[in-house]
């Protein structure tokens, strides 16, 4: 493989930075799977893979930023509860479409266009192809759920909000802040995790 290379996709780095004092994940507990061989090469198609997680973080990333001035305007009075609900509701991620599953889908379908969400399942495939991430998928899979359980506080504020409970438009901005803490700090560790055993592997 002469076009082989050392592999170059950089995992996103958690900066630390957090807007609340909530903290939903268990971010020290956290396992970590191998370490890469630093003799092996990967192909251009290979190293695509790896770097085609980070590409897709970087669209949450900014959709999360889309979040932030949306309840900011909110907080401002420039936005009504219903509007913030329906930007929420039209989020990647209140639509599961930012789990690894659907990520390989848009991924495979680019590459082949047949593949189905049924015929894909990225976790299974990996712990199977390399066993002793098995842990670190748990973890992930886990870590799937809780921040969907935040969209939904998120969700369950901005109708309180809309009913006009007292101090209502602070659990919203509590929320948002919680559930923004933990994608962040997913979505590296993800990346940190997995970009170079998806280049191995692939995503099926």
């Amino acid at each position: 493989m002469d076009d082989a290379e050392p592999f170059s996709p950089q995992a996103t780095p958690d900066d630390g930075v957090r807007r609340s004092d909530q903290h939903l994940l268990d971010e020290v507990e956290r396992p970590t799977g191998p370490p890469v061989d630093p003799d092996r090469r990967y192909t251009p198609a290979e190293q695509a893979a790896g770097q085609h997680l980070i590409d897709v973080h970087d669209m949450l990333r900014r959709e999360l930023d889309e979040l932030q001035d949306v309840i900011e305007q909110l907080g401002r009075g420039e936005l009504d509860p219903s509007a913030a609900r329906n930007h929420l509701d039209q989020m990647t991620i209140r639509q599961n479409a930012w789990t690894l599953g659907v990520i390989c889908l848009r991924y495979c379908r680019a590459l082949t266009g047949h593949h189905t969400l049924e015929d894909v399942s990225v976790f299974p495939h990996l712990e199977a192809r390399e066993p002793t991430l098995k842990p670190v998928l748990r973890c992930l899979a886990r870590e799937h759920e809780v921040i969907a359980d935040a969209l939904e506080v998120i969700d369950q504020r901005l109708v309180a909000l809309a009913a006009a409970e007292p101090d209502a438009f602070a659990g919203v901005r509590s929320a948002v802040d919680a559930m923004s803490d933990a994608l962040l700090s997913h979505l590296s560790y993800e990346e940190r995790e997995l970009i170079e055993p998806l280049a191995r592997h692939g995503f099926h």
